[in-house]
């Protein structure tokens, strides 16, 4: 019967082990594959968990995205993963089509400041949504993510501790939803320290923060502007276009005798530790993240 043949694609194992036996080989003789999108037209909540990012080849995201979709699977659902590439057009799309599937959930790290607030707000309200890495205020079932005020002031407070206080190195108009954040952490943390904060801004728009950090990076050093020898970036990302920099200017990065500049950045990102010196950074916990968020949708 037909529940019998619905019943084998959701709980094979429940079904008699001969009647199981004739359901497969007919779908051996006919090379049959259930269309997952069509029987799930026909169910309230369904099996399928969206996963948006908004830069899949961010290599943050893709750890982050890694993470997610094991969870999710070993949890018996099916992800859907897409990115927004960094474009609100993009990000209104991944949720228009998330919604036609009628996913169980998903899982959005939205563009933040670039966001239609009003698009995600909508689709918040029709699909259960958890927002990670950058919130919305008001905005989906829960937000999971870094404390930016607390890690920021650990690493200005160490830097600080261990030499001249830091400069913040970042994107005048910075696309890392979190940029603003960290800038205003900054300021916090270096006022409740009793130093003056310095912002330097760097030209560019866009995902390439290594190029436009070796870029903007090389031209403060150029111009010999920067007001410390001390450099907090903004992102790891940034650091590392900065640390390139430093090493086309000949000056060496790090401490002791003959250090010209030290160079720090935020959130552990995967590559952090091949530069040379190895990127001193304050880290986001990935696995926590991704499980934090996982749990709460579920």
């Amino acid at each position: 019967s037909r529940p019998t043949v619905s019943t084998y694609f959701t709980a094979p194992h429940s079904v008699r082990k001969s009647t199981r036996a004739r359901i497969e080989e007919a779908l051996e003789q006919h090379d049959y594959r259930p269309n997952i999108y069509a029987m799930n037209q026909n169910r309230r909540l369904t099996r399928n968990v969206g996963i948006v990012v908004p830069y899949l080849s961010d290599p943050f995201f893709a750890e982050i995205a890694r993470n997610v979709e094991n969870l999710v699977i070993a949890a018996g659902y099916r992800p859907i993963l897409l990115s927004s590439q960094g474009d609100q057009g993009q990000e209104i799309g991944n949720l228009d089509s998330l919604r036609s599937i009628k996913p169980a959930g998903v899982l959005l790290a939205p563009l933040g400041r670039a966001s239609d607030r009003a698009a995600v707000e909508a689709f918040c309200g029709d699909v259960p949504t958890v927002l990670f890495d950058s919130n919305i205020e008001g905005v989906g079932e829960a937000f999971v993510g870094s404390n930016n005020d607390q890690s920021i002031a650990l690493i200005v407070e160490y830097l600080c501790r261990t030499g001249e206080p830091p400069a913040f190195f970042e994107m005048l108009t910075p696309t890392n939803p979190n940029a603003f954040k960290r800038r205003n952490a900054y300021i916090q943390a270096m006022e409740r320290l009793g130093q003056t904060p310095h912002l330097i801004q760097a030209e560019g728009t866009g995902w390439d923060f290594e190029e436009i950090g070796f870029r903007e990076g090389g031209r403060v050093i150029r111009e010999r502007s920067l007001p410390t020898n001390t450099v907090l970036c903004s992102n790891d990302r940034l650091a590392i276009g900065v640390l390139s920099a430093a090493y086309e200017a000949g000056l060496r990065v790090g401490h002791g005798a003959g250090s010209a500049l030290r160079v720090a950045g935020h959130d552990a990102h995967p590559c952090s530790r091949y530069p040379c010196p190895t990127l001193t950074t304050v880290s986001q916990d990935y696995d926590s993240i991704a499980r934090r968020s996982v749990e709460t949708l579920f």
